[in-house]
């Protein structure tokens, strides 16, 4: 509502006419609205943009009238030199909307009782100072234009916007200030000091928590307006970190999510838990990942049968294959409310990566190029020579053994007893050099057309000997279009990666640099060739005789359309296609062998793997809203139709003529398959969403889907899952505001709901077989593997969580608390059958429950903020607990030695040491059975809980014009294995040991 008072020609004398109105005016206000005036309004009351605009102030002002209880009043000439307003979508306070704008240099704001404001403009001081015309270029902190920035004079009444490419330009006096703002940055104020060209850099206002918009998904939503658990890592921490896997930048910054890197080598795979073990099963515990809409398995493309013999360490990555430098932001969905759309896929989280897209403004050229090094900087503590040697002949006369035998090589003189190597440095000691060459990015565009092409390169080495490295080279092209109405909008984006790595297993050597005995021999004699002292030792660079390479490539498309069938309805369409390749080569020669054995080559063998992987999806939506008076309603429908097929063909070639023909398989005298396989899956769903946000504070979100897969059995193949997820945003209550005007904002949160798992391969219902070892006159047989189970099903996960938000002054400090429960059930098992039927076990749905529950902490502090400087500070906690609450008959049992009722999946029982016996010096272990005997698994009673306790991240951002520092520390409580005691060798024998 506004009340306007503008001229009165109907007086005949114009002196009169203005004296009468201005006396009306003081009588009006002084008697029907009792004013008494104040420097400020309500700290609290907002409006919400809800898209990106340009608006007179008029325009403005009556928006903010008809979101709030303010009626404004003014005369309608005062703002005749105000510029158009530019808005950007999202949630500003009216406070900082009016002073941005109406700055109070120019005009005196007066309110009564929170909804009465009047605006009148002051009178400005004449200037006879000569003007200039100041000119430049706004950018954020990337160096991309901003459109619509506002400028102003501080003082007057003066203003203008930027355009399209960013660019302004504005008289104004010599000793002026020009102010700089824009929503979701923090404004700028600079002088003029008779310049004429000022360039700004705009810094993103990190507090502007109600600008922030979260990708859901299939929709999405501010985040002050989420009902689901959604954190969002964006592209300035990804780009920090010189990484190659783009889980290594979420590490210690989400809570609630334990990423691990299964091996040290460059490439290698992480392992990625959301809020815990939901499965039994090892392998079905991995969370969805969507990639610009496009679901992207991170499954590794080796298959299970040749792993441990094709693949050296753990395999090669397919999110290896992802540039991080191309990621615009990360999304983890955890909840129920935020999950259950993706139904079946949706049971052990959701992670949603979007790419970077083109940006309004002239072309530009972006090159950076990233350099580091890495060394092993925790090193086991071993014996030097001395001492070993002490050791060794301590337990030869321990046993009675004099003289030593022969083939005690390290302490009967056949080894020098002088020599004393650090095996440690010698094997893994050599510095890693990593080099990024971020760039090649091309981008710009207009207001209808932008685009970007990047292309990157990394380069990583690695500690041990010899010239080993992972090379990986990736191109980025987006092409963004829309129609000058906006009605329809199109965007294609395509990406592709090729993955160059012949690291070997980082354990191949670490185990021979902690078991070697310091005074062991030389790697190389004179001549370069491997040492082998008379036979007297395996060389342990021998195994690096061998080749091991991977090639693997990744290409990830998506076209979306977006059209605008009316104002409130609009359709979209997104079609994705993702292709995976991996090729692999293991060779073993026979001279990892001493010559001294005479081995040959008709001795060496390879093995070749072959695996692709291509899906295609397509997923058409409606998306129609409606606003009704404070209550405005969302709903989404849509279908998801997607194909995915896998083949892989391994083959083991056996005996070779020469070595140098060991990498062509055909020249093997023996060529035996390993797999050769061929797999389709298929998927299909209908889902929807009800979005129901009255007053910006109540919040309700329905979510459903109906699922359907080819990998379950006939009977079982479709099910529901489905979510209610509530929000109340306490903080907008009138009452909150006046009893707490410390809380910027405040919201309690709740959602329950069911997802579900079908990570169980393919073809897992059916009657399948497999080749047999043998032959009968030249040919192979069959053996049944696999027994039908037409009622085989999904796995269901029902997840309850609690939370809370609160922002502090002004957001300055953010902090949350979330409580969840999750209960995975109808686990995908083996289940026992009796040996008469000649199968071990069938695969079927068991009653089994697994419990995961925990509590989630993050804190968010603003600790100085100046023009120069900022300083902030995150920190987020988890405490997890994970238990297996029910498992009918487990004592029958496969999972009898491996599980326990009430105890955590990731567990090992033991045996419990009551000590040592000090008459023979020999450890005692508890009995358990009374038998007499200490055996397993009668014995091995003692359970150790293997989950991390807590775990968590600390960061530390400083910020110095344009020198940027961060720190990032992340911690975890978790009982490990000691090497020592889980495979290593026992004192005395011919192996180091730990001082």
């Amino acid at each position: 509502m506004q009340i306007k008072f503008t001229s009165m020609h109907f007086f005949r004398w114009k002196g009169i006419s203005m004296l009468i109105m201005k006396t009306f005016l003081l009588l009006f206000c002084t008697t029907a609205f009792s004013l008494a005036p104040s420097a400020t309004f309500s700290q609290n009351e907002k409006v919400t943009i809800d898209s990106d605009k340009t608006m007179t102030i008029y325009e403005v002002l009556e928006l903010i009238g008809k979101q709030t209880e303010c009626t404004f009043i003014y005369q309608s000439d005062i703002f005749k030199d105000v510029q158009d307003i530019p808005l950007t979508k999202g949630v500003i306070k009216v406070k900082e909307l009016l002073q941005k704008y109406l700055p109070e240099s120019d005009y005196t704001i007066t309110t009564t009782n929170d909804t009465y404001i009047t605006i009148s403009k002051k009178v400005l001081k004449q200037t006879k100072q000569r003007q200039i015309e100041v000119k430049g270029q706004i950018t954020d902190t990337e160096g991309l234009s901003i459109s619509g920035a506002f400028i102003s004079i501080k003082g007057s009444n003066k203003g203008t916007t930027s355009l399209i490419d960013g660019t302004y330009n504005i008289n104004a006096n010599a000793d002026d200030i020009l102010v700089f703002s824009y929503l979701g940055f923090l404004t700028q104020a600079i002088a003029v000091n008779g310049k004429q060209d000022i360039n700004v850099q705009l810094q993103e206002d990190v507090t502007a928590f109600d600008a922030v918009i979260l990708n859901a998904g299939y929709y999405s939503v501010k985040e002050r307006e989420s009902t689901g658990s959604i954190v969002k890592v964006t592209q300035k921490d990804i780009e920090q970190q010189p990484i190659s896997n783009p889980l290594a930048a979420l590490q210690g910054r989400v809570s609630g999510v334990e990423i691990v890197q299964t091996s040290g080598v460059a490439g290698a795979g992480f392992d990625i838990k959301i809020r815990g073990q939901n499965s039994i099963r090892t392998n079905g515990n991995n969370p969805l990942f969507v990639i610009d809409g496009v679901p992207f398995s991170s499954s590794s493309l080796g298959g299970e049968q040749q792993a441990s013999i094709i693949i050296p360490g753990t395999g090669i990555s397919p999110l290896n294959n992802i540039n991080p430098t191309d990621i615009e932001s990360i999304e983890i969905l955890k909840d129920a409310d935020a999950t259950a759309i993706y139904g079946s896929r949706g049971a052990n989280g959701v992670v949603l990566i979007t790419t970077k897209t083109g940006k309004y403004g002239d072309t530009k050229v972006q090159l950076n190029v990233l350099s580091g090094f890495g060394n092993v900087t925790n090193t086991m503590d071993l014996l030097n020579t001395a001492d070993y040697l002490n050791m060794r002949r301590e337990a030869y006369l321990n046993d009675g053994i004099d003289p030593v035998p022969f083939y005690a090589y390290d302490i009967n003189g056949t080894w020098d007893k002088t020599k004393n190597t650090d095996w440690q440095k010698v094997l893994f000691g050599k510095t890693s050099y990593i080099t990024n060459y971020q760039g090649g990015a091309i981008s710009g565009g207009n207001a209808q057309t932008r685009f970007l092409i990047s292309a990157n390169a990394h380069k990583q080495t690695s500690v041990f000997p010899n010239d080993y490295q992972n090379d990986k080279i990736s191109g980025l092209a987006n092409l963004t279009h829309s129609s000058k109405d906006e009605t329809l909008s199109i965007q294609f984006s395509t990406s592709y990666t090729s993955n160059k790595n012949n690291l070997p297993s980082d354990g191949l050597l670490v185990f021979e640099a902690f078991q070697l005995a310091p005074n062991a021999p030389t790697l190389y004699t004179d001549d370069g060739s491997l040492n082998w002292e008379k036979s007297t030792w395996s060389n342990p660079l021998s195994r690096l005789e061998g080749v091991y390479n991977a090639n693997a490539s990744a290409l990830i498309s998506n076209f979306n359309v977006n059209y605008k069938i009316l104002n409130n309805l609009k359709f979209v369409s997104n079609f994705g296609f993702t292709e995976n390749h991996l090729t692999e080569l293991n060779t073993v020669p026979s001279t990892i062998y001493d010559p001294a054995f005479g081995v040959g080559a008709e001795s060496s063998y390879a093995v070749h793997n072959t695996s692709n992987r291509t899906s295609w999806i397509i997923e058409p939506q409606l998306h129609w809203n409606y606003d009704l008076n404070d209550t405005r309603l969302e709903v989404l429908a849509g279908l998801s139709f997607q194909d995915q097929k896998d083949s892989r063909i391994s083959q083991f070639a056996f005996g070779f003529s020469n070595n140098n023909f060991i990498e062509n398989v055909s020249a093997a005298s023996n060529l035996f398959p390993l797999a050769d396989i061929d797999e389709n899956y298929r998927y299909q769903a209908v889902f929807g969403r009800i979005n129901i946000n009255h007053k910006g504070k109540y919040l309700l979100n329905l979510t459903g889907r109906r699922d359907g897969s080819s990998r379950f059995g006939p009977n079982k193949r479709f099910s529901n899952f489905g979510a209610l997820g509530t929000a109340w945003i306490f903080s907008e209550e009138e009452f909150i505001k006046s009893a707490m005007p410390w809380l910027s904002f405040g919201k309690l949160k709740a959602s329950y709901g069911t997802s579900g798992n079908d990570q169980i391969g393919d073809y897992q219902y059916l009657d399948t077989y497999s080749f047999g070892s043998n032959r009968y006159q030249n040919t192979t047989g069959l053996l049944p593997t696999r027994l039908f189970n037409p009622d085989y099903s999904w796995e269901s996960n029902k997840k309850l969580e609690f939370s809370m938000e609160l922002g502090v002054l002004d957001d300055t400090i953010f902090i949350s608390g979330n409580y969840y429960r999750h209960r995975s059930s109808n686990q995908l098992v083996g289940i026992p059958l009796p040996s008469t039927t000649g199968f071990s076990s069938i695969n079927a749905n068991l009653n089994a429950t697994v419990e995961n529950t925990g509590w989630e902490f993050s804190i968010n502090t603003i600790n100085i903020k100046t023009h120069n400087f900022k300083w902030s500070t995150s920190f987020n906690l988890t405490i997890p607990k994970n238990r297996l609450i029910g498992f009918p008959d487990l004592e029958g049992s496969t999972y009898a030695n491996q599980l326990v009722i009430g105890a955590p999946l990731n567990i090992v029982k033991t045996y419990q040491l009551n000590g040592v016996d000090s008459e023979t010096g020999l450890y005692e272990f508890e009995d358990f059975n009374n038998d007499g005997i200490i055996s397993s698994p009668d014995d091995r009673q003692l359970v150790k809980d293997l989950n991390p306790k807590y775990f968590g991240g600390f960061t530390n951002s400083l910020t110095y014009g344009k020198f940027t520092m961060d720190v990032l520390f992340q911690f975890t409580k978790q009982l490990g294995f000691n090497y020592w005691s889980n495979g290593g060798v026992l004192p005395g024998g011919m192996a180091n040991q730990p001082i």
